[in-house]
Parts: C-alpha cells; sequence; structure tokens
C-alpha cells in the first residue's frame, strides 16, 4: 500500500522496499499536511526533483486546483535510485548475509538448506520468523543452537547451561527460541501448536524438568507410604525406577490438566484403584522417559490411558505419550461424541497430530481435520474412571 511521506529519503527508501518485496513501480505520496514548515516542503521538493532529473523516478502533477503540486511519485529506475542513494541492493545484501549466516559451521543439510531459503527471504526484503537481514549474527546462533539439539548436547543439561555452552551467552536460546524450533521443525516432528518452549521441552531441553505427580497405591522404593494418606506423589522424572506398586493397578492414567489431575484422583479414584499421573502439557522427554518406565513395570494387560484436551494440542500429547510408552494407549473420555455433544467450532483451526490408523488417537484426529470438528477443554468434562472400551457419553 502506497503511504504519505514528509521525508524524502524515507519516501525513496520505501520505494525501492516495496520494489524489493514484488513491486513493479511502486508509488509514493507527499504528505502536504504533515510539512511542518515552508522550508520542509521545499527540501523535499528539491530532492525529488533531483532524483526525477537523474532518471530514478517521475512524478505526476494533480489536476485542477492541485496542478501546480506533486500527486505522487513512481520509481521508474531502481538502478539509479540504488546509487544514488548509496544503498545495495536487497539480493546483494542477501548474498552476502548468507554467506555470513554459515562461514564456519558445520550444519546438518536440513539446516544448510534451510539458512539458503533465509537468504531467499532476505532479498525479497522479508523478515524471517521475525529477523531482518540485519540480525544475520542473531539467526547464526539460531543455527548453531539448532545444530546442538541436534547433535544432542542438550541431554540432561538445562536451558541456561546449555545455551551458555553452545553460545557464550546463558540468554541466547531464550533471545532466538522461535527461530530455533523453525529451523528445527522441519527436521524433527514438532507439534505445530506448541509454544517454542513447550516444543523444546518434547525434543528434551527445559530449564529444569518439572516433577512427575503420580497417585495410587505405590511406595518409593523401600518406604512403605501405605499409610502416608497421600493424595499424590511428587517425584523427579529421573526417579521413576523407585516407584513400586503396592498391588497391581487396575489402569495407568496420565492426565494434561492439573485441575483434572486433582478432581480425579479425589472424585473418580479417591480408593487409588488405578495410577493417575499429571503429565502438564506437553511431556517433556524426561517425563516421556518416566512414563515409559512406570508403563513397563506393570503387567502387559494393564490398560493405559490418556486424558486431555479434545483439540489438535491434545492429540499431538496423546500421540507423544503413545510413542513414548511403546505400547497401545486409550483415549480417555477423548472421543468424537463427546466433541459432538460438548463442544464448540475453534476460533482458529489447528493441525492434528499425524498419526497412523494403528493408533489409539487416529479416529479423533481424522475428525480434528475436517472444517466442521468440535473442540472441548477436558475441564468442561467430570471425570469418572476410565474403562477398556472406547469412552462414551
Amino acid at each position: 500500500m502506497a503511504r504519505s511521506f514528509t521525508d524524502a529519503r524515507q519516501m525513496l527508501d520505501d520505494l525501492l522496499d516495496r520494489f524489493e518485496g514484488g513491486a513493479s513501480n511502486p508509488i509514493a505520496y507527499p504528505d502536504y499536511a504533515g510539512f511542518g514548515s515552508v522550508p520542509d516542503t521545499d527540501r523535499f521538493l528539491k530532492e525529488v526533483a533531483r532524483m526525477q532529473a537523474a532518471g530514478a523516478v517521475k512524478t505526476q502533477r494533480g489536476h485542477g486546483a492541485m496542478r501546480d503540486q506533486i500527486a505522487h511519485v513512481r520509481l521508474v529506475s531502481p538502478e539509479v535510485l540504488y546509487r544514488l542513494l548509496g544503498r545495495v541492493p536487497a539480493p546483494l545484501a542477501a548474498q552476502d548475509a548468507g554467506a555470513r549466516l554459515v562461514e564456519g559451521l558445520v550444519l546438518e543439510p536440513g539446516l544448510v538448506e534451510a539458512a539458503t531459503g533465509i537468504a531467499s527471504t532476505w532479498a525479497r526484503a522479508k523478515a524471517w520468523a521475525g529477523f531482518g537481514i540485519g540480525d544475520v549474527e542473531k539467526v547464526r546462533g539460531a543455527l548453531t543452537l539448532a545444530q546442538a539439539i541436534l547433535d544432542g548436547r542438550h541431554v540432561d543439561v538445562d536451558y541456561r547451561t546449555f545455551s551458555r555452552r553452545v553460545t557464550g551467552d546463558s540468554k541466547a536460546l531464550e533471545r532466538v527460541e522461535g527461530a530455533v524450533v523453525r529451523l528445527l521443525a522441519g527436521l524433527r516432528d514438532l507439534p505445530p501448536g506448541a509454544k517454542p518452549r513447550e516444543a523444546l521441552r518434547t525434543l528434551g531441553l527445559e530449564r529444569f524438568a518439572p516433577p512427575l505427580l503420580i497417585s495410587g497405591r505405590i511406595d518409593l522404593q523401600d518406604a512403605d507410604l501405605s499409610r502416608a494418606g497421600l493424595a499424590y506423589l511428587g517425584i523427579s522424572p529421573k526417579q521413576a525406577g523407585l516407584i513400586r506398586f503396592r498391588e497391581p493397578p487396575a489402569y495407568l492414567l496420565t492426565i494434561e490438566n492439573f485441575a483434572s489431575f486433582n478432581r480425579h484422583i479425589l472424585e473418580a479414584d479417591p480408593d487409588r484403584q488405578g495410577t493417575t499421573m499429571y503429565v502438564g502439557g506437553y511431556p517433556s522427554l524426561g517425563t516421556q522417559q518416566a512414563l515409559r518406565t512406570l508403563a513397563g513395570a506393570v503387567s502387559p494387560d494393564t490398560p493405559i490411558f490418556h486424558w486431555s484436551d479434545i483439540d489438535p494440542d491434545g492429540t499431538w500429547i496423546f500421540h507423544t505419550i503413545e510413542q513414548a510408552i511403546g505400547r497401545p494407549l486409550r483415549p480417555h473420555l477423548m472421543s468424537i461424541e463427546i466433541a459432538e455433544a460438548n463442544g464448540k467450532m475453534p476460533a482458529t483451526k489447528g493441525a492434528p497430530a499425524r498419526c497412523p490408523a494403528t493408533s489409539g488417537i487416529f479416529a479423533l484426529s481424522e475428525y480434528l481435520s475436517k472444517d466442521h470438528a468440535k473442540v472441548l477443554e477436558q475441564e468442561e468434562l467430570d471425570p469418572c474412571l476410565p474403562v477398556a472400551e472406547d469412552d462414551h457419553l
């Protein structure tokens, strides 16, 4: 869209910006009402006249009473205007920036390809992930951090320590985490609806792993907790191997939402027939490993369930846990019937998990990919004990 200006240089730069963005002969307008004084207007018009005399731009006069005023200024020779302004064309500047992006870095082919795409975006005078051509060092840092994650250097390291070890700056990752996730999205299966920090959690990168909250008839290694009367126990995910089942649980259930977790253990299963765990949204890598340990500690006949929101994010969380435990996972209070009866149309459409037909969440993912699909937050439902067959109303 053409804009009005009181500064000639800003107007001329804007013409080149839009030319680099794809406009063939962009135009701009003098902002006569915005000039602060007659000398300001004169300086503006003299600069425009100089550019027109050199063949860089062409002016169009007004009509009637405005015939003596310039109505608009049109770019006719970008090459001349680049020279007169001493400005490097974006394609050339992007070529140099692209070379500096990867200079001296050892990157996987996918990241090299991404860097080429970033330079191509800059060549069109566009920003990439909020970073412009002047942000080469920041994007270079994002590439370095992304490669370090692909190399596994983030495993068992907290967020800031990882950032400091890789870049020498403990807060560098926080400043470019969105760009890092965007770089990794094409190389790792990341949930598209997750915030950058949530997505990085699924790869094992977080400030510190949140505790695993677990409720049931359990003990901790040799400690007898049967008389403690605990609603639930909080442990580090790495300590999942210390959990002992006092008796075989009727089920294992993981729950995304903290309120639903509390309601389930207090209202639906106060006798602790099953073992219930709070995963806190997208489960971290540590939590995934803990769930794998606990799933392997119960009988193969013990049914395992997950309860999330009925929405695309919920299917991604479900499928992440499903892959982590390596056993069949069943949806609890997550069905098409429940969505149709209680849900509502979403304000924005998200992408559900990509999963095989053998996945326990496949049918719901297929449903949520359709235009008419409804979504439902799990807090809208009262808790109940899971059953081995599909959930129904």
